[in-house]
């Protein structure tokens, strides 16, 4: 037996405990079918642990690509009037790289059997919105007008996320979140960055 005294799941609670537990959940019971109560007590860790790690039901599968675009929209803050086509797409790119499989992408590939697929278009909605606006701010920090900057910005930031949608859906082993959103933003070519 192990120092910890109990088989099975560590008693120590962490993220990925807590997400894997809810990931079974909602392939057993559906979204709406699974509670926090019913995620903690798989884990076996407390209601209080649950909220040191996620703000809700719906956080656990977006909080790894949330803390991505925080970092991304910071970056791109930074750029101030230097922001450029090139720089953008970098730091964009930088949300999709690296990406490994995670709650989200076991999600959208499992969206109908998790019972899924309204609450993925509500909180793809939110997370496009954020994107969207913080790349627009970013071009009209360069220059360019606001509803170019506005155009710019949804179509880069639906490539991001439309790439990991389709990335998650072919399945993880398939290539990398990276060459989709390469492809996608070659798309976004009749928009180019520049005046």
């Amino acid at each position: 037996m192990s120092s910890t005294g109990r088989a099975g799941r560590p008693k120590a609670s962490s993220r990925e405990t807590l997400a894997e537990a809810a990931c079974e959940l909602f392939l057993e019971r559906g979204y709406d079918g699974t509670s926090v109560a019913d995620i903690t007590q798989r884990a076996g860790v407390s209601r209080s642990s649950f909220f040191n790690y996620f703000t809700s039901k719906s956080d656990v599968l977006w909080s790894g690509i949330d803390e991505r675009i925080d970092q991304a929209l910071d970056s791109l803050q930074a750029l101030g009037d230097d922001a450029g086509g090139d720089a953008v797409r970098e730091i964009l790119m930088r949300i999709v790289r690296g990406f490994e499989p995670d709650p989200l992408a076991l999600a959208l590939r499992n969206a109908a059997a998790m019972g899924l697929r309204k609450e993925l278009v509500r909180d793809t909605g939110l997370r496009h919105a954020r994107l969207s606006s913080g790349i627009a701010d970013a071009a009209i920090a360069s220059g360019i007008d606001v509803i170019r900057a506005d155009i710019l910005g949804s179509a880069h930031a639906t490539a991001v996320l439309s790439s990991l949608r389709v990335w998650a859906e072919q399945g993880a082993g398939r290539g990398t979140p990276e060459t989709v959103l390469l492809d996608a933003l070659g798309t976004i070519h009749d928009l180019p960055w520049g005046v």
